[in-house]
């Protein structure tokens, strides 16, 4: 750490507004989940469940976030504005087209994506009802999100923090209007809940065209967005961002075959399950900035040919991350007594929820290595396939069919299947640390 000592404070420059970002999305979730539980069990148990359509789309639009990172991370490095630019345009494109397909799926086909997650009548139509309501959202954040991807990148992590934080003391007003019918607003429910999450994508969006209006940001170029103009950047972008694609879903299906096997175990399980998630989310949102601010200081390091200390830095880096998981460790189980003081649930949702804050608190620091390695340091080089075989493996061939097998031959308690689901962060660590060795992210690509 001694020779690294400038790498922190500029690490903490990035990470700091990044972190934020990511603690209050999360924070949305728990106000959802917080006051739908006081209306019913079952309002917070289906959007949990149809938050997941909403999780599955974050993979895609994160992917496409994470390659134009790796790109554009080295080229603002090498101080290319002009192809930050077009990587930005073809991100958008993107983004759009998927965003554009997931709101058409939810406004078309609610109740048949219900039944993917759970075979109880009340929690589809529950569910079917929020994702109609919250349909145009996947749109609108397919925009703001690519745009708060380059921010990042570009040193303009505080302007997209603030944008984002605003947004979310926004969405948790109007989740607090909408659902309970306060003054002049109708009382809504669980769609007054999407509702609020369409209207906050839509601030996103009007403040982000203010600040490309101010010149704030890079622009976007519409005709770069309908066709690139070099296509050996284009390829690059391909080339980089499907590896990740295909980490992003092979993960993320495996996080939704969670929620799918505890949706099967019954509304209490389905509930404390979500509580837990959203719990760690908020902890783990320092971790996950950690790994964002890694893969731009490292791409920046590469991008400008200091190889060597580059590889300094990841080692330095790697090390911080295991320190940040234990502490957040600690924090989830400090946070334990309090939380099941004021979360109200069924007593049996409740005796779930304790045990599962005590598996968060072990698995996080798993996560926070992870994350680093995996999210951060290898994209920054370009090493984008490794990720996408470690996390697909561990998931689909080691942990699901386990799940499985507990829950559906074995029945299992709902505990001893909890258990078993947070099991993957820690089946791929020698894995991945054997990888990290072998110094392959390493590299300079920019053309």
């Amino acid at each position: 750490m001694k020779d690294n000592k400038g790498l922190y404070p500029k690490l903490f420059t990035i990470v700091a507004p990044i972190a934020f970002q990511y603690m209050m999305s999360s924070l949305v979730s728990a106000s959802d989940a917080f006051m739908l539980g006081f209306l019913d069990q079952d309002s917070l148990s289906a959007s949990s469940l149809a938050g997941q359509i909403a999780f599955v789309y974050s993979l895609f639009f994160g992917a496409f976030v994470a390659g134009c990172g790796v790109l554009a991370a080295q080229y603002w490095g090498k101080k290319d504005q002009r192809t930050v630019e077009e990587v930005l345009a073809i991100t958008m494109r993107y983004s759009l087209i998927i965003g554009a397909l997931f709101s058409l799926a939810a406004a078309l086909l609610p109740r048949q994506i219900m039944h993917i997650f759970t075979s109880d009548s009340r929690l589809i139509s529950l569910g079917a009802v929020y994702l109609r309501t919250v349909a145009a959202s996947y749109l609108l954040a397919g925009f703001s999100q690519a745009y708060f991807g380059i921010m990042k990148v570009c040193d303009r992590a505080g302007l997209s923090s603030l944008i984002g934080s605003l947004a979310v003391v926004l969405n948790i007003a109007l989740n607090g209007c909408l659902i309970f019918g306060v003054g002049p607003f109708p009382e809504m429910g669980i769609a007054g809940a999407a509702l609020a999450t369409v209207i906050t994508r839509g601030f996103e969006c009007v403040f982000i065209l203010f600040v490309i209006g101010m010149k704030k940001c890079p622009p976007l170029r519409l005709k770069l967005m309908l066709r690139s103009r070099t296509p050996l950047l284009h390829r690059d972008y391909i080339r980089y961002t499907l590896p990740l694609l295909l980490n992003q879903l092979g993960w993320g299906g495996g996080v939704t075959m969670y929620s799918v096997i505890m949706g099967h175990l019954g509304s209490d399980a389905t509930a404390a399950n979500s509580i837990a998630g959203i719990v760690r989310s908020i902890i783990a949102s320092l971790c996950w900035g950690i790994a964002s601010g890694v893969g731009i200081i490292i791409g920046g390091m590469l991008g400008r040919d200091e190889k060597e200390k580059a590889k300094k830095a990841g080692g330095s880096f790697v090390r911080f991350s295991i320190w940040i998981g234990a502490a957040s460790g600690v924090v989830i189980l400090a946070l334990t007594p309090l939380l099941m003081r004021f979360i109200t649930l069924a007593p049996q949702a409740q005796y779930y929820l304790k045990y599962m804050l005590f598996m968060a608190a072990y698995y996080i620091i798993g996560n926070s290595l992870n994350s680093t390695i995996i999210s951060g340091i290898f994209p920054a080089g370009g090493d984008t396939r490794f990720g996408m075989i470690c996390d697909i493996v561990t998931l689909w061939c080691v942990v699901v069919p386990m799940g499985m097998i507990a829950a559906f031959l074995l029945k299992l308690p709902v505990l001893a299947v909890a258990f078993i689901l947070t099991l993957d962060e820690f089946v791929k660590i020698p894995a991945v640390y054997k990888h990290y060795m072998k110094y392959k992210w390493v590299s300079n690509i920019t053309r």
